[in-house]
């Protein structure tokens, strides 16, 4: 069984991710069917099924850190370092991500795009659900897209190739839907794409740490949840949706990539400041 996995481990960096999210996949399979089977409410289900593949996978990462590339430090060695500078890296990205979605939808009220309207339910509830669901995504995807995914990569391929691939590979992974769909909200992927090459020039700013980029994401998710979930806005009509976001999605629509443009080239600019670690 060494053999085999040391042998693992020389072999490129697509062959290793394949076998690692099959050895994810796999025993994920049959619980996720069931549930699907089983459960009726498609929130209830999609938290269950997400939730085993995250436990799962938080189980899996150790395992594969310690046994095909020997890292005794799993959490530590793809960016999760349990420091005050990581952790004030990751209230500054939730700030970040949380400012910049609600410049985006005030500008949008300023000109007259869409107007606000009172909470459908308790701003506290909202905001707590908001933060939790926020943190937990995000912590989930950076450890996946930004730890896993961008080590197997950066073992293999220089910084530049890692960085766009790892931002494609994030892109398409959230991008799996049926075809005339793909073709309608096509807007989305390249917000997608910028999301993920924020998060990515993020981690190398701050040398490879994950606090900033779970905290831009989270941040993001956060501020998007608050006013999707509590239906804080309407839009007015006046504006084409390729302008506000194709289904009133913010990643799918010019105002929207504007700025996830702007965010993208602010991570960029700092970490050109920073040599490479």
């Amino acid at each position: 069984m060494e053999i085999n996995l040391l042998s693992l481990a020389q072999r490129p960096a697509p062959i290793r991710l394949g076998c690692f999210i099959l050895s994810l996949l796999l025993p994920w399979l049959p619980y996720a069917a069931a549930i699907y089977i089983l459960v009726k409410d498609e929130n209830t289900r999609t938290i269950l099924i997400m939730g085993i593949l995250a436990v799962e996978f938080l189980f899996l990462l150790p395992w594969w850190s310690k046994y095909i590339h020997q890292q005794a430090q799993t959490f530590r060695y793809y960016g999760l370092e349990f420091t005050r500078k990581n952790a004030v890296e990751l209230l500054r990205g939730v700030a970040i991500g949380l400012i910049s979605i609600f410049i985006l939808f005030g500008l949008q009220g300023i000109l007259g795009w869409l107007v606000w309207q009172q909470p459908s339910f308790s701003m506290l509830q909202l905001i707590l659900e908001g933060l939790i669901t926020g943190l937990g995504v995000a912590f989930a995807e950076e450890l996946f897209f930004r730890g896993l995914i961008y080590d197997e990569l950066q073992r293999d391929y220089n910084s530049k190739t890692v960085v766009w691939a790892v931002a494609i590979i994030f892109a398409l992974l959230h991008f799996i839907k049926p075809l005339p769909e793909i073709i309608r909200t096509s807007p989305q992927f390249f917000g997608l794409l910028l999301l993920g090459l924020a998060c990515a020039w993020a981690k190398r700013s701050c040398r490879g740490r994950l606090g900033l980029p779970i905290g831009i994401h989270g941040g993001l998710v956060w501020g998007n949840y608050i006013i999707e979930v509590g239906k804080l806005i309407k839009y007015s009509g006046t504006t084409p949706q390729w302008v506000t976001g194709v289904n009133n999605n913010p990643l799918a629509g010019i105002m929207g990539l504007l700025s996830l443009m702007l965010l993208a080239l602010w991570m960029r600019q700092k970490q050109l400041k920073v040599k490479s670690y």
